[in-house]
């Protein structure tokens, strides 16, 4: 996984409450193992017109909005536990979800595959989507380390589980973790022996 400590970045607003992970990918494009390619795939069913044209309407396709922040509404990760929900996010180049609320599997999965889910306060929700609706092109400041999300509305902090924090700044998934802990493991052994 690649570290993550702050990212500054303008944000794409989604303004939809309990987008569920099939809508996140649909479960017709679930067939592959490798992570790679299912962010061609994301919202599919929202970004695209059933005759294949793209819809201008869907806010990933307004050229307005750009960037590796994904504000969206409240509830955001419900339904199934696929990974591969977290695995198009990720792929189609999000590094960070904002939502007032995550489904428990949808924030495991996503923390899993260095997506830092933040959740703020339903009110802050409500205030950043109508901000960057009206202004695109402003950005977003993540800082990890402090667990802050800073904004032109104002500052809020995220709580994280303090092993998944150290995975995201150390970059490491659960196995690398452990590898980088060979000594003090190595010498708790010696000592049982």
């Amino acid at each position: 996984m690649e570290k993550f400590t702050k990212l500054t970045s303008r944000a794409v607003p989604l303004a939809t409450e309990n987008i569920d992970t099939d809508q996140i990918i649909p479960a017709r494009f679930l067939k592959a193992t490798d992570r790679l390619g299912f962010g061609d795939n994301l919202f599919r069913d929202w970004r695209f017109q059933k005759d294949g044209s793209v819809n201008t309407e869907f806010a990933l396709n307004n050229s307005n909005y750009s960037g590796s922040v994904l504000v969206a509404g409240d509830n955001f990760g419900c339904g199934s536990s696929r990974e591969h929900a977290a695995w198009a996010l990720a792929d189609y180049g999000f590094k960070v979800i904002v939502s007032s609320f995550f489904a428990d599997i949808f924030k495991g999965n996503a923390l899993n595959n260095g997506l830092l889910p933040v959740q703020v306060s339903e009110d802050y929700l409500k205030k950043l989507i109508a901000y960057l609706q009206k202004n695109p092109k402003s950005k977003i400041v993540v800082n990890l380390e402090e667990q802050t999300i800073q904004t032109e509305i104002g500052n809020a902090s995220f709580e994280i589980d303090s092993y998944k924090k150290t995975c995201m700044i150390n970059g490491y998934d659960d196995i690398d973790y452990l590898i980088s802990k060979k000594d003090k493991i190595a010498a708790f052994e010696a000592q049982n022996i």
